[in-house]
């Protein structure tokens, strides 16, 4: 009789097992274990991990924090390309900025909230949901739905924002397309240098710490590149001995394009196509915008992390490439 609990507890124990594997499976994107290539999501209750060819390259993180962000991102070299504070303190690292969490999306003035801080009076934008979350042999998908939620608890707008994330064999590639829609009425979108679509990158990277440097599509650098438009912006320097870099493009479909960039010596990279008078230092200009109570803007960037400077990546070649994309 004993035998028999001890057969019938075993197989349960089994049942239960292949249950749970399953669920593993469908969440990272119906593939096997045996598939090991190609680009694949493993969620858990906070994050999403995004695996290319089985290895990590970055996670999407979801809930508690006061934005959605990704970290770590792995570079091409297999190495971290954008800072770990304040996710995490490593030695030698800078810690200024604690909103600074490596790469994501938020916006300084938004119907007059702050949403690129974090302080106590800082709005948060709230994951809602998943819509696609769907691996594959070439790219895989991250569809989200955001609310974006002012200090009192109201709602002041919502995003959905699309992320795919290539298999390619000459770096590391991913596009992100956020449509920021004026569901509870207007929502404006003030002039501010805080946004919008930014990232930290590695502090050995940066200029004034480290031994990095800034490239625009308009041959601007280092210092030079602050506030300037341009259909994209590179950011390269050592991590662990090896030159890699990481370009932000702004698709010609993409709001205001070409944006303006907020990127700093010190580290800092972000697309921001509202901070005109800011980055101008002309008080005659506005860079303000009203999205009518109903409607919505998108913005388009692809990421391409790279190996070697911005010449050697050949990075306006992949731009012009990109700028024909539908």
């Amino acid at each position: 009789m004993m035998r028999t609990y001890i057969r019938i507890a075993l197989t349960l124990v089994a049942i239960l097992a292949a249950v749970v594997y399953s669920n593993v499976q469908v969440s990272a994107g119906n593939l096997n274990d045996k598939a090991t290539k190609g680009v694949r999501f493993v969620k858990g209750k906070e994050a999403v991990d995004v695996l290319v060819d089985g290895k990590l390259f970055t996670r999407y993180v979801f809930s508690d924090a006061p934005k959605p962000y990704w970290y770590p991102i792995i570079g091409p070299t297999g190495k971290p390309v954008t800072r770990n504070y304040p996710m995490a303190e490593v030695e030698g690292e800078t810690k200024d900025h604690p909103h600074h969490r490596s790469l994501w999306f938020t916006f300084g003035s938004v119907n007059g909230v702050d949403f690129w801080g974090e302080s106590p009076k800082a709005g948060k934008i709230v994951h809602r949901k998943f819509e696609k979350l769907v691996g594959g042999p070439v790219y895989g998908r991250i569809c989200t739905v955001n609310d974006w939620i002012a200090p009192d608890g109201k709602k002041v707008c919502e995003d959905t924002r699309e992320l795919r994330v290539y298999r390619i064999s000459s770096g590391r590639q991913m596009d992100l397309t956020v449509t920021v829609r004026a569901s509870d009425g207007p929502v404006t979108f003030g002039d501010t240098k805080e946004g919008m679509f930014g990232m930290r990158v590695a502090t050995s990277m940066d200029v004034d710490k480290g031994a990095g440097h800034i490239e625009n599509s308009q041959g601007e650098k280092d210092g030079d590149a602050w506030g300037k438009q341009a259909d994209w912006c590179d950011y390269y320097g050592p991590v662990d001995g090896e030159i890699v870099g990481i370009a932000v493009m702004d698709h010609p479909s993409s709001f205001r394009h070409p944006t303006y960039w907020h990127v700093r010596t010190y580290g800092l990279l972000a697309a921001n196509p509202f901070g005109v008078r800011e980055f101008t230092s002309d008080k005659t200009k506005d860079g303000s915008y009203t999205i009518p109570a109903g409607k919505s803007i998108t913005f388009r960037y692809r990421i391409f992390i790279h190996e070697g400077d911005t010449q050697k990546a050949s990075i306006a070649d992949l731009y012009a490439a990109y700028a024909k994309s539908r």
